[in-house]
């Protein structure tokens, strides 16, 4: 790697089809190979009838290689062809990077076998937010990237100053603002006469869809969505697939909830705070057609002055004091009395995890002797409304039999209320709470506990530990006989979903030693206190 490395930007996508012939020469030929197409860097057409001179840049011609990548962000593409190319020593300026849409020079095969490549952990952290750029240099600037590392500059991301690494840093940058803007500005809208299903257009300024598409399957994962873009589609029904190009007139015009996006917009405004400079960098006119708020922008602009200064002259009031003690006393009469006015609180509230159908409420009478607490409804539960109802409290009812405990005389609940999972296709795929979420709930199990009055309760598994204690206590070395700190006895041991975990030569010990558990629970409930 000679010194030129560090005083000029390295060569790009497709430079020096006739490249630079030693080590020492100039690399300058970067402008002569742009034939202003949106996809590749190639010989000007001069370069095409004679090679370049020495003073050009250029010398002895040697080999060229060819990767050929498909269009847009073909993150798979260029590792693949970036591992052969280092596995074969190809320098920067003997390789041309172009794409299928333009495939001017055939490709090279790339062979299966090239090994991975040892790259610092910011090199591989910037390759997916420089592949979707639209500059047709991007593969060209990575590989030059990964050449100068792989070549004795292991710390070259650390060089701010170097041309290469400024250059792809404020690539880098640029995705970011398309990817922030596609989060803040794309708008669903409803497509009429048809099952619920939302549509919207968007025109990123790079090719980011695969990239922004994950964050829509966060926020709208029980709708049915499609995104259209000119460059491809993304289409989400419990699976996230990836489709053609899209048109704007196949994106509904208006729907009914575009009202309440306006009135959103109108009473977020601040007219004391209006920057129109600012607005127009922040929200580029370029989005506004499918913004419904922005309609209400020209009026609020036009009355903005007239509102500020209202403002102005309106006399200051006192903000309102407000009384502690008669707040305290309101929350008092506000708090439940029964275990029924409890469980209407917890029917009605938001789950404070994501998912969930509806709240399950715990079963069993009030007063009962035992009272178990389990960590969270499944997905039968979540379904029917009941705890312990799904395979692990099938099993439970089979292990309470055996032990002697009549399942309608206890009391079964939850320290989380609602289900949390994750989709994999249709299916619900069960994730365990945080100890921030059981904290959320632990209030509701608190009072829930204090209205049953059981003698003796007992945590299945961690999360009912952690609920019961507010600690994290390993089950294994505090299974059995507890204090939680409460007027009631404690027993701890494992939730029946681990049994049917464990492999299938282990489940029948576990499950004897699960039992003879209850047994105790069972003894204990009924000892004289």
């Amino acid at each position: 790697m000679g010194e030129s490395h560090h005083q000029n930007p390295p060569p790009s996508a497709g430079e020096g089809a006739c490249g630079a012939g030693g080590r020492g020469e100039p690399r300058s030929r970067l402008a002569a190979l742009d034939l202003n197409t949106p996809e590749a860097s190639l010989p000007s057409p001069d370069l095409l009838r004679r090679p370049p001179s020495p003073a050009e840049g250029g010398g002895k011609c040697r080999g060229i290689h060819v990767a050929t990548l498909s269009p847009g962000a073909d993150l798979p593409g260029f590792r693949a062809a970036a591992r052969s190319l280092i596995a074969a020593n190809v320098p920067p300026e003997a390789t041309v990077w172009q794409t299928e849409s333009l495939c001017l020079f055939g490709s090279d095969p790339a062979p299966s076998d090239a090994p991975p490549l040892a790259l610092p952990r910011p090199v591989t952290d910037l390759i997916p937010m420089v592949a979707p750029h639209r500059d047709p240099e991007r593969y060209g600037l990575l590989y030059a990237l990964i050449w100068r590392v792989l070549h004795g500059e292991r710390a070259l991301m650390e060089v701010a100053s170097d041309p290469l690494v400024h250059r792809l840093h404020r690539m880098r940058k640029g995705i970011a603002r398309d990817l922030h803007k596609m989060h803040a500005f794309l708008r669903f809208r409803r497509v009429p006469n048809e099952p619920e299903r939302y549509v919207a257009w968007f025109e990123p300024d790079h090719h980011i869809l695969e990239a922004a598409a994950p964050f829509f399957v966060d926020r709208f994962r029980n709708l049915r969505w499609s995104i259209l873009t000119p460059e491809g589609s993304a289409h989400w029904d419990g699976a996230l697939t990836f489709g053609p190009p899209g048109r704007r007139e196949d994106a509904p015009e208006g729907d009914a909830f575009e009202a309440g996006w306006r009135d959103y917009y109108e009473s977020t405004f601040n007219p004391a705070r209006l920057n129109l400079d600012a607005m127009r960098a922040e929200m580029p006119r370029k989005y506004w057609r499918n913004m419904p708020e922005t309609a209400t922008i020209p009026a609020l602009v036009r009355a903005a002055g007239a509102r500020a200064q209202a403002m102005i002259e309106k006399a200051p009031t006192m903000p309102e004091k407000r009384d502690p003690v008669r707040a305290v006393e309101r929350m008092a009469r506000d708090e439940p009395d029964s275990l029924e006015a409890l469980n209407a609180v917890i029917a009605r509230s938001e789950p404070l995890v994501p998912g969930a159908t509806q709240a399950v409420l715990g079963e069993g009478p009030i007063g009962a002797s035992i009272a178990f607490v389990g960590e969270q409804p499944g997905d039968q539960e979540d379904r029917q409304g009941r705890p312990f109802v799904g395979p692990a409290g099938q099993l439970l009812s089979r292990a309470l039999d055996e032990a002697g405990i009549d399942r309608s005389q206890a009391y079964l609940t939850n320290a989380v209320k609602h289900f949390k999972f994750s989709l994999r296709g249709k299916r619900r795929i069960h994730e365990k709470p945080t100890a921030g979420e059981v904290s959320h709930y632990r209030w509701w199990l608190d009072r829930e506990l204090d209205f049953v009055g059981p003698k003796l309760v007992v945590a299945l598994g961690a999360t009912a530990v952690l609920a019961l204690t507010g600690k994290q206590i390993p089950i294994t070395r505090a299974r059995g006989p507890a204090a939680f700190g409460r007027p009631f006895g404690g027993f701890i041991t494992v939730h029946p979903s681990y049994l049917l975990r464990l492999p299938d030569a282990a489940k029948e010990e576990a499950y004897r030693a699960f039992v003879a558990d209850l047994r105790r629970v069972h003894d204990l409930a009924r000892a004289p206190s």
